[in-house]
């Protein structure tokens, strides 16, 4: 008898219309918030249902609502609206030759901003490269952003990296990696470090839901189980990994949230685009971890609207207008109707905001532009190549350096 293999494959192709009505969405509210401290075993409904807590008419319902002030409210749509002012204008300059690559959070920046939010300013964030809303909530310079996307003379990191794969020490945010889940088992590592040392502090960690099926996945809930590592790992199920769809990944066999449960870890499933529901359940998390009780996995289910990367033509592997249909909607948006809806905001005061980010977009990129451009310079010092790669020199590099320099 012929083996018959489950062949995963997305729902609709180019050319078709897409129909997402085979989601279950449970109602917004409607999931209990039991006391973080509970074991694994006791989050299964967490995990194969869904966190929501703004409902169709965008209003904060059920028990998981985290009661922020309108003034939260505001500064939350203001980051997310500049993380996406800036990603639509850094992908232009790249099309125009500005730089040679970049990567667009469209359609998550509740993910990142809301989650920035919900932390401590001494939490260690190990992220993936969609997580440029957690530079956005520290307070890191546009204009660093921008020379690292540059890599001009400003560039921190010197031209050594890939541009938006940042690293910024000064705001707890570790060096992205394009090897994809290893920062899973480093954040692990650093809790459990941190740990040692007897601070407050935890780790956070994003990978996409295609990383999931690195090994790294694996070992990062292991020892973070063992060790009770106070540690938050996320997977952000935007659907897409590259052009794979995440069935390949087993999407279509359970929730990823539920992966924790087996390894003896909480699992929460948050819809990915309700503000109020991502910061409710990472706030929920960095409790628990805070606390003494260990690691937690959140799926955040959300949905990348760009294409993978400015090297990415999505057209061939999904409907162009695909996102136009997701079920869960703008997170942008979202925030936006539910801040009117309580009388906190208005058409006028969300196109004056989005003026007062986009000048400050421009502003930034004409200081950015001035340390220089991938094409017309000023770069790095060609001696910096020597620097900061070890921390002593060793004979060889420095005989190679005094040869250069004469």
């Amino acid at each position: 008898m012929a083996t018959k293999l489950h062949i995963p494959h997305a729902p609709f192709r180019p050319g078709e219309k897409p129909d997402f009505s085979n989601i279950r969405l449970p109602k917004a509210g409607e999931l209990d918030r039991p006391d973080p401290h509970i074991h694994a075993s006791e989050t299964r409904h967490l995990a194969f249902s869904m966190i929501r807590v703004l409902d169709e008419g965008q209003r904060a319902v059920g028990p998981w609502d985290p009661k922020l002030s309108p003034d939260t409210l505001r500064l939350g749509l203001r980051h997310m609206l500049l993380t996406r002012v800036f990603d639509d204008f850094m992908y232009r300059k790249q099309r125009q030759g500005k730089m040679s690559f970049y990567i667009r959070s469209t359609g998550e920046e509740a993910v990142a901003v809301a989650q920035g939010m919900a932390l401590e300013p001494g939490d260690m964030l190990f992220p993936a490269y969609r997580q440029q809303g957690l530079l956005v909530v520290r307070g890191v310079s546009l204009v660093d952003l921008m020379c690292q996307c540059l890599s001009n003379s400003r560039d921190n990191l010197r031209g050594r990296q890939l541009p938006v794969l940042y690293s910024f020490r000064e705001a707890n945010f570790f060096t992205l990696s394009g090897n994809l889940a290893t920062q899973f088992p480093q954040a692990v590592g650093w809790a459990m470090a941190a740990d040692y040392k007897g601070t407050n502090d935890i780790a956070v960690s994003w990978i996409g839901e295609g990383s999931s099926a690195e090994a790294d996945f694996h070992y990062a809930l292991t020892f973070a189980s063992v060790y009770r590592a106070p540690v938050v790992l996320n997977v952000v199920n935007n659907q897409w990994a590259i052009s794979t769809y995440q069935n390949v990944a087993g999407g279509d066999q359970n929730p990823f949230a539920a992966r924790g449960i087996g390894y003896g870890v909480p699992g929460l499933r948050v819809d990915g685009n309700d503000f109020l529901a991502v910061y409710a359940a990472t706030r929920w998390a960095a409790e628990r971890a805070r606390n003494g009780s260990g690691p937690t996995l959140i799926e955040l289910y959300t949905y990348r609207a760009a294409p993978h990367s400015t090297s990415d033509d999505p057209s061939r592997y999904r409907p162009l207008d695909e996102w136009q249909y997701w079920p869960l909607g703008d997170p942008v948006k979202r925030l936006k109707e539910h801040l009117i809806g309580l009388g906190e905001w208005s058409e006028e005061r969300h196109a004056a905001l989005e003026e007062e980010v986009t000048a400050h977009v421009h502003a930034c990129w004409k200081e950015a532009e001035s340390h220089g451009t991938l094409n017309e310079g000023p770069w790095p010092p060609v001696a910096a190549m020597f620097e900061d790669v070890y921390k002593e020199m060793p004979p060889h590099l420095r005989r190679q350096q005094k040869e250069l320099l004469g």
